[in-house]
């Protein structure tokens, strides 16, 4: 009975054994079907079209860093990250197009600036746009019309650089360049203290709207659309002369107007030791300067308007006819023609037609100031003709023409009553195509915006107002400035002419 019981135990314990076997492969077969199902499971997820799946946390911190450019392999682009609707998906060149809108609000171009911004892509589902557009909307409702019986008109003549040798002498020249000539520093100041005040520059023809007939025939109506934000005050300049005549030279003055690197007007001034450099010696550079710094300072970008004459050529270039047949010519020109021997004339309008499409390019407008700086009152119809027609020739197709016409000497065609069209002069002007007329008066205001013409009076900032204003008895210019905080120190006196 031992032995059998014993052989009984082997018997079973190797059943058992072989059971436990087939147990374990069961399970472990159970266990591969069952990883096999899910695996099949996922596959049929992940290509079933249109069906992601949901990151586990895991998955979220495993997720594969964005290449370097040393580890992008050639054909490759990252993958951008997903954002919300925010300012970054409104397009390309968004953060310009918003930069070049608020340069075109703070100009007060409030629609410009609004049509800039609703071209960005996305704009309208863009809330930092759209609350942008709605600030602009909101000024420009706020501003209101400008009062055209309030628009002064300022002017200059070329600034004087170095007053050590503008002002030196006791002679005519010297005396005139005291009175007529206003320094750099002056014109800095007064431009200064003029945006501090609230003055914005306007152009003249902004003053109205000009409308014309089939047959050419022009009219004029005061412009409801100027309008300015409350406070602010609406104001016109002009400049004399920048021809940089003869007598200019040695005198502290530039000597002429170049393009720079960027085809912007600068100066090309020569020192006193005799050598010449470029920049801003004059008030086109300094005003361009300012209103880049404060485009508030101008109304759409408006500059000045520049009275130009031709019988010294313009713009510090020798373009009148004298120079290049020899006849007629001054002393100051034969000296000047005998110093410059390889001088070429039709190169020499080239250039300075090229500076002057360059300048209106940047905003300037060009205005006839006769071409031999005549006496409009005093002369005859005959020699008002005669002048016309040389600056017609030698000027308006370098400038490109104009309908403005800024008188010399502050004269006029008549007295502050309207032009009449019995007036011979103005019906000449009229003719050769001028509509807009500018005198000196000095006065605060004088505006007539009449139906076939406009004409405007003007102040003149130089060193004869501004010494009178701080030295004299009278007071004409406070409601711009305070004088007495613009007059250069190094102006001592302004003598008789």
């Amino acid at each position: 009975m031992g032995k059998e019981k014993e052989v009984l135990s082997k018997k079973e314990q190797h059943r058992r054994k072989k059971r436990k076997s087939m147990i374990t492969k069961s399970i472990v077969l159970v266990i591969l079907l069952a990883v096999l199902g899910v695996c099949v499971f996922f596959l049929v997820r992940m290509l079933r079209p249109g069906t992601t799946t949901q990151k586990t946390p895991i998955q979220e911190q495993q997720t594969t860093p964005e290449p370097t450019p040393e580890t992008q392999t050639e054909g490759t682009v990252p993958e951008e990250p997903e954002t919300e609707n925010t300012s970054a998906q409104a397009g390309p060149g968004k953060a310009e197009a918003m930069e070049e809108a608020a340069l075109l609000a703070a100009s007060y171009d409030y629609d410009g600036a609004i049509e800039k911004l609703n071209s960005i892509e996305g704009a309208a589902s863009d809330s930092e746009i759209t609350a942008r557009i709605t600030e602009y909307e909101t000024t420009r409702d706020n501003c209101v019309p400008v009062n055209m019986n309030e628009v002064t008109h300022i002017f200059y003549h070329s600034l004087i650089v170095d007053p050590d040798r503008g002002f030196a002498g006791d002679d005519y020249l010297s005396a005139g360049f005291k009175q007529w000539m206003t320094t750099v520093d002056e014109f800095n100041n007064i431009t200064q203290a003029m945006y501090d005040n609230g003055y914005v520059l306007v152009r003249l023809r902004d003053l109205v709207v000009q409308t014309t007939d089939a047959d050419g025939t022009v009219h004029f109506t005061a412009n409801p659309d100027l309008k300015l934000p409350a406070g602010k005050k609406a104001f016109v300049m002009s400049m004399d002369d920048l021809s940089y005549y003869h007598s200019y030279d040695g005198r502290g003055i530039a000597s002429k107007i170049v393009l720079d690197e960027n085809g912007k007007p600068t100066c090309e001034y020569v020192q006193a030791d005799g050598t010449t450099v470029t920049g801003a010696y004059d008030y086109v550079p300094l005003l361009d300067q300012f209103i880049a710094e404060h485009p508030d300072a101008s109304y759409k970008g408006a500059k000045g308007m520049i009275a130009l004459t031709g019988y010294n050529g313009i713009l510090g270039y020798r373009t009148d006819i004298a120079y290049k047949t020899g006849e007629n010519l001054t002393s100051d020109q034969s000296a000047w023609l005998a110093a410059h021997p390889d001088f070429n004339w039709d190169e020499e309008c080239a250039q300075a037609k090229t500076v002057a499409d360059g300048m209106k390019a940047d905003g300037w407008e060009f205005a006839s100031h006769t071409w031999g700086h005549i006496k409009i009152g005093d002369a005859s119809l005959e020699r008002i003709q005669t002048d016309t027609e040389k600056w017609e020739a030698y000027v308006a197709p370098l400038v490109g023409g104009t309908d403005t016409i800024i008188f010399a000497h502050g004269q006029d065609l008549s007295d502050w009553h309207d032009y009449s069209t019995e007036n011979e002069k103005f019906n000449y002007l009229k003719s050769k195509g001028y509509n807009f007329f500018c005198n000196v008066d000095s006065t605060q205001y004088f505006l007539q915006i009449r139906d076939n013409y406009v004409r405007q009076g003007r102040r003149n900032l130089d060193g004869y107002r501004l010494w009178n204003d701080v030295h004299g008895s009278v007071n004409r210019t406070s409601d711009l400035f305070d004088a007495s905080q613009v007059l250069d120190p190094r102006r001592t006196d302004v003598p008789a002419l």
